[in-house]
């Protein structure tokens, strides 16, 4: 393992008080990252939890061709409103998703012809009509899932930069200061003594 560098400091107490003070700030700031990355991560896990279980809930498991369930689509008969805010997790801001969902026809089931449907694609789009507020709600936890893993990841470069990097720094540094002070104190102290003895002789 390559030794890390000191930093470019004087050996001076003052420097040394400083180096003090700012190791103290970087470890509690390490503590503070690293209890926030923990509770993060514990919070991704429960959305990917809940993302997984809308996922198998909403997925409809149709064997009609792409085209035909393309057309059974391009009309819906629903349209959904979206009012979007914001919430704070953790100093991240993740989207609150409000839907309205408003018929707009007198009838809001889907039209298909019964020539190119098969009881499947009628048991599909009941599923889809049913677990359209679940489908919404997969959206909004998706992305909070995206801005959160993106969050862990810088989290845990400035956690990793504070334990494997700067507090090292300021401990090998601080170090070299306290053993660069000691010696210019022996070396004082001897030149002290040998002045006495010169003077006493």
């Amino acid at each position: 393992m390559i030794p890390l560098a000191r930093l470019n400091v004087k050996p001076t107490r003052m420097e040394l008080t400083k180096l003090k003070h700012r190791l103290v700030v970087s470890k509690r700031g390490h503590k503070l990252l690293k209890d926030k990355q923990d509770e993060l991560m514990r919070q991704f896990i429960e959305l990917i939890r809940k993302n997984n279980a809308l996922r198998e809930a909403v997925e409809a498991k149709a064997t009609l061709e792409e085209a035909f369930i393309e057309e059974l689509v391009a009309i819906p008969p629903q349209s959904v409103s979206l009012d979007l805010q914001e919430k704070n997790i953790m100093s991240v801001y993740v989207p609150e998703m409000h839907f309205t969902v408003k018929d707009e026809t007198e009838e809001s089931d889907f039209k298909y012809g019964y020539l190119n449907s098969n009881s499947e694609i009628d048991d599909s789009v009941e599923q889809i009509s049913n677990v359209l507020n679940e489908l919404l709600e997969l959206t909004e936890i998706e992305k909070t899932c995206q801005l959160l893993a993106d969050e862990i990841e810088k989290t845990r470069r400035r956690v990793n930069a504070l334990e494997y990097r700067l507090i090292p720094q300021l401990e090998e540094t601080i170090y070299f200061i306290e053993m660069k002070l000691e010696e210019n104190e022996r070396a004082s102290i001897t030149r002290i003594m040998k002045v006495k003895d010169m003077g006493q002789k």
